[in-house]
């Protein structure tokens, strides 16, 4: 055996097996790496989609707590507002009703000084009466000087 021919037909041999695979394993293979690059490319795609989703999730529910907490302020300070408000009103009508109360009693007083001072007046003009009587040692008629016991009483 030669081993040129050895060589050559292994040469015939390895060239038809390379053919036998470029045309029957290759293909398959090269699709299956064209696939499972496009699936990675795609599920890096994904991988970064979802990234900018979080952050724009983030920055929106930051917005969102920043919105929320200037609401709440807001209501808060109204609630103040109102409360101090409510509070105000309450002191003015206290102030109504303690000038209303003051007003009726400071009445209710003047009318019990005057009824006390008509009482001293007929007590006085009684007493007036009763010394000129006995200053005179004559009875007086109180019906008959009525007027002028109301003169004197009126004097008083």
């Amino acid at each position: 055996m030669n081993i040129n021919i050895t060589i050559i037909g292994q040469a015939i041999a390895f060239f038809i097996f390379v053919v036998f695979c470029m045309k029957y394993v290759w293909p398959p293979i090269t699709a299956a790496l064209a696939e499972r690059k496009k699936k990675i490319a795609e599920g890096l795609d994904a991988a970064e989609r979802a990234a900018r989703d979080l952050q724009l999730a983030q920055e929106k529910a930051t917005e969102n707590m920043r919105k929320g907490k200037e609401e709440a302020a807001a209501i808060i300070e109204q609630a103040n507002k109102r409360a101090n408000q409510i509070i105000e009103e309450a002191k003015d009508k206290a102030l109504d009703e303690a000038n209303r109360v003051k007003a009726v009693k400071e009445a209710e007083l003047e009318q019990e000084v005057n009824q006390a001072r008509e009482a001293l007046r007929a007590q006085v003009a009684t007493l007036a009466l009763a010394g000129a009587e006995k200053v005179l040692e004559a009875s007086i008629d109180e019906k008959a000087h009525a007027q002028l016991v109301e003169k004197l009483a009126a004097e008083l």
